[in-house]
């Protein structure tokens, strides 16, 4: 499991157990200790946001609950609408429908990267425009393959890319695409920059384009 993946979820765990051990006081009117509330409220709502965006169903109606607390009286039935929806977050994340989180922060990353070798491409500097794109979609194929449950650390491009191929995760046409990469990311790395066409800087920054839109929207 990615350590990003391994962390959240870790997260949401001790949350969830600080929400138990929230002190409930009063007598007629039971209520939520105001400051463990608001310490366990705050991260909350925080790690949801992180997670989800301020627009997901979790965090509107987590922070729509907190809203509505007037005079900082936590009513138990406020308290357990908090927990509630908190615990339906934490049911999403442990049955893995929240990560495309560390595919989106990589992706905005090598969207970066991609865009400006797609510029040194139009200005006629390809040699940088193959670096540039090279690096990117090696870490991009290793952190594709670690989401895949392969074990590619220290593994050089051919190794990732095999690996891929081996267990069916690339096929089609962008199988037989990714099989020439490694040759042009060796050029480009090694500063082997006379044997590397604009063509070739070409297709390596067409694919890894594309490669970062079918697997790091």
């Amino acid at each position: 499991m990615p350590p990003l993946q391994a962390q959240v979820l870790q997260r949401f765990a001790d949350l969830a157990k600080v929400s138990e051990q929230i002190p409930l006081t009063g007598h007629q009117s039971i209520h939520a200790e105001v400051k463990a509330f608001y310490v366990w409220a705050s991260s909350a709502l925080n790690l949801l946001q992180g997670v989800f965006g301020k627009t997901s169903p979790h965090y509107v109606r987590f922070e729509a609950e907190i809203s509505g607390i007037q005079n900082n009286y936590v009513s138990q039935t406020r308290l357990q609408a908090c927990c509630g929806i908190f615990l339906g977050a934490k049911s999403d994340a442990d049955g893995g429908h929240l990560f495309n989180i560390e595919a989106s922060i990589a992706g905005e990353v090598f969207g970066d990267i991609v865009s400006a070798a797609k510029a040194a491409l139009s200005e006629g500097h390809h040699t940088v425009a193959a670096v540039l794109a090279c690096a990117a979609l090696e870490d991009a194929l290793k952190r594709f393959a670690t989401a895949q449950g392969l074990d590619v650390v220290g593994k050089s491009m051919d190794e990732v890319v095999n690996a891929l191929k081996s267990q069916g995760v690339v096929s089609g046409v962008q199988k037989t695409l990714l099989s020439a990469m490694p040759k042009i990311r060796n050029l480009a790395m090694h500063a082997d920059w006379q044997h590397i066409s604009p063509q070739d800087a070409g297709s390596v920054v067409g694919f890894v384009e594309q490669f970062l839109l079918t697997h790091f929207p």
